[in-house]
């Protein structure tokens, strides 16, 4: 996790850089409840296995570690759009049941289903509150832990494709630099998974998450 954390540190220096005319940076950070809604899985154990077919209903486990939790950086200007990147750990555990159907012994993506993009954010005021709505896209560089049965174990972080963002929210100042605040947030990622042993795996990954968390303006 360490390396995501850099890596999001080393955006954020170019946005700094880029963008000091802000009016003001804020660093927000989250946790939530996070669902994954149903998705089909298609490919191979290995490069002699039989094709695979299964839907999925995967399992979020918000609050089992490692926890969702999910880090943004936002630049903004006055009646302006705004920009900022973003990081999510979100997770997504395959049931027992489809386990068994696909030929699996293991299915997880949850140290983590990790999105990292690029945001365009508008805010708008409304009396002691601020409305957000923000649009990312970026990458998604999951840990994969998916093991065959009687396969071989793949154990690894991989760029599995493209993926998106979109969240709508509310904020309210505490002071000068905090703030507090609830979002919605929809994520897709389009993955494709390398397995040991020449095996593959494909999925459209999506996750809906109810979000509370802090900010520091600065």
């Amino acid at each position: 996790m360490i390396r995501f954390c850099c890596l999001f540190l080393i955006i954020f220096n170019v946005f700094t850089t880029k963008l000091s005319y802000a009016d003001s940076i804020e660093i927000s950070v989250y946790g939530g409840i996070q669902s994954s809604p149903h998705s089909r899985i298609t490919g191979k154990p290995d490069s002699n296995g039989a094709q695979y077919s299964e839907l999925v209903g995967w399992k979020g486990k918000s609050f089992d570690a490692p926890i969702y939790y999910g880090i943004r950086a936002t630049f903004w200007n006055s009646n302006k759009l705004n920009y900022g990147a973003e990081f999510t750990h979100a997770k997504a555990y395959a049931p027992s049941s489809a386990l068994q159907s696909a030929g699996f012994d293991r299915l997880e993506f949850t140290d983590g289903h990790n999105i990292i993009t690029l945001n365009i954010n508008k805010r708008w005021k409304i009396g002691n509150y601020n409305t957000y709505s923000l649009f990312g896209l970026g990458i998604a560089f999951p840990h994969v832990d998916a093991l065959p049965t009687g396969g071989i174990h793949t154990f690894e972080y991989q760029y599995t494709g493209p993926a998106m963002r979109a969240a709508l929210g509310l904020s309210r100042k505490l002071n000068d630099n905090f703030s507090v605040f609830t979002e919605y947030q929809f994520t897709a990622s389009d993955n494709k998974v390398s397995l040991r042993n020449g095996g593959s795996l494909s999925t459209t990954l999506l996750t809906n998450a109810v979000n509370v968390g802090v900010s520091y303006n600065f």
